[in-house]
């Protein structure tokens, strides 16, 4: 199980990773590897304390529907710290994605990197934490993992059709770990 998810996280199509598999003598269907996926309930680790945090949202397509995921990276180390999927993006919404970002990490003294994006500012204002916002340099850690993640999102005929917007956030958190790992 655990080869068959680190396999489908790493780039293998879910065809690719039970071919794969069937050359250690594993038979399993392409169901039979998404749901280890989603049932292995892989999150970032919640023990980080960066100096800076690269935040923004990009929107992601689930079954034609637009989502936004938020997405908090550690500049230095290229680590997700958490991310989230929100049907639409607000101040408020951006306040609870802070919120469970603070729970989750010391990022209390961490300078938050933001885009031209007023709700970002807005919430960061609201939450009392400090931000620059910043077009280029560590912030950029942020846009090179979502550029991963659309490159992962459509290679495999766009792997959201006919899944639940929870279910999308569990493979992204599953994702984000692997991520992490490799980083």
């Amino acid at each position: 199980m655990e080869l068959g998810i680190r396999l489908h996280l790493a780039g293998l199509s879910l065809s690719n990773t039970i071919s794969e598999l069937e050359k250690f003598g594993v038979e399993r269907s392409r169901k039979a590897v998404h749901d280890w996926v989603q049932k292995a309930g892989l999150q970032p680790a919640n023990t980080a304390s960066p100096d800076h945090v690269a935040v923004d949202e990009t929107v992601i397509r689930i079954n034609g529907l637009c989502f936004w995921l938020y997405a908090a990276v550690d500049p230095e180390t290229n680590e997700f710290l958490h991310l989230k999927l929100f049907t639409t993006t607000t101040t408020i919404l951006t306040e609870q994605f802070l919120q469970e970002l603070r729970e989750k990490h010391d990022v209390e003294d961490a300078v938050f990197l933001v885009d031209h994006a007023k709700h970002l500012a807005a919430a960061l204002r609201r939450e009392g934490l400090r931000f620059q916002t910043v077009r280029h340099g560590n912030r950029n850690a942020v846009e090179r993992v979502f550029r991963e993640i659309k490159r992962r999102t459509t290679s495999f005929s766009n792997i959201f059709s006919h899944v639940k917007p929870e279910t999308a956030e569990t493979w992204l958190q599953a994702f984000a770990v692997w991520w992490n790992s490799v980083n």
